[in-house]
């Protein structure tokens, strides 16, 4: 197990840190420039290339199942938190606009409190995205595999794609074009439309399309080796967007998703499993990749929609920490 981390965290490790290493010196416009070129190329060549290799199995119903109800699994316990938060901070603050009363005893104009974290809309897109989208593709299928047997290896792949497709470049769209600053107010038409434009989408449909056909080798050799581009680009954005944070203010804000995405669903979902009966190997690989980091696709998605980048990669930072002691309970209590 010692070495399947390590071999899935080398990567990680090092292309972070040459994003940090390199952050003080990039244009200010290349980490959403990063951003977006894995969001409209990137990660639908990657989407592609694993839909059309992918063999659906029946029997691997399970899979978009489980991805389906981690996603919203996590989306509601992260939206109860918003709830409890602002609730909270109701109980707990007198009145902000009330007048002030000045030592002679004039009153003075009452001075507007800057808006709370949970009060901007961007942060509040973060923080559920935060908490509903793991490192599937990234993470989990470097770990994942390596802990199941031959009958269920292509669990981990299936349920990456389900989440990309249902969760990432599905209801995580959905979610962020409806934090995004720069939205404003949208209907249901208009996130429908959003969602009908998505890259990602569109390479997931066309690599199930085209599994019957033979593609030109050219064709084949970019898309299957388009991982090559994704994987190290996104931890690249990563460390550089950890370099940028000013100071870790934001860490009591992400900490909250970064327990529910790695803790809490995964818990509830391998306790439903043994409830239902899953074979064992099918409930410890839907453990284990409900359990994933807290996805890199939320910064590209944070990128495109202008959403709170920093919570984000805090919660990245702090998911990526703890699957290290995450997955050996999980391989004990549900292996």
């Amino acid at each position: 197990m010692a070495e399947a981390l390590l071999h899935a965290y080398t990567p990680l490790l090092l292309w972070t840190g040459l994003g940090l290493l390199v952050c003080r010196w990039l244009p200010a416009s290349w980490p959403r420039f990063l951003g977006r070129s894995l969001y409209w190329v990137g990660v639908p060549l990657e989407v592609f290339s694993l839909a059309r290799h992918t063999h659906f199995s029946t029997q691997m119903g399970l899979a978009p199942a489980g991805a389906a109800l981690a996603v919203v699994l996590g989306a509601l316990l992260a939206f109860a938190g918003l709830y409890y938060a602002a609730r909270g901070s109701d109980r707990a603050l007198t009145d902000p606009h009330r007048l002030a009363i000045a030592t002679n005893g004039a009153a003075i104009e009452p001075i507007a409190p800057a808006p709370l974290w949970w009060q901007q809309p961007a942060t509040r897109g973060s923080y559920v995205l935060s908490a509903m989208l793991g490192n599937t593709g990234f993470v989990g299928l470097a770990i994942a595999p390596l802990f199941l047997d031959a009958d269920s290896a292509g669990f981990p792949a299936f349920y990456a794609i389900s989440q990309n497709v249902l969760g990432t470049y599905g209801l995580g769209v959905w979610v962020a074009s409806s934090f995004s600053n720069g939205s404003g107010s949208r209907s249901v038409l208009q996130q429908v439309q959003t969602l009908c434009r998505v890259p990602s989408l569109w390479g997931f449909a066309l690599g199930v399309v085209s599994q019957p056909f033979t593609l030109p080798p050219a064709i084949e050799t970019i898309t299957h080796g388009s991982v090559g581009f994704v994987i190290p680009t996104a931890f690249v954005l990563m460390g550089i967007r950890l370099g940028q944070l000013q100071g870790w203010d934001c860490l009591r804000v992400a900490a909250v998703p970064a327990f529910l995405k790695t803790i809490a669903v995964p818990a509830l979902l391998g306790l439903g499993a043994i409830a239902a009966g899953i074979d064992p190997q099918l409930r410890l690989g839907l453990v284990l990749m409900s359990g994933m980091p807290t996805a890199f696709a939320c910064l590209i998605l944070a990128e495109e929609y202008d959403l709170d980048r920093a919570t984000i990669a805090t919660s990245i930072a702090l998911t990526t920490a703890l699957v290290l002691v995450a997955i050996p309970v999980w391989l004990l209590l549900f292996g």
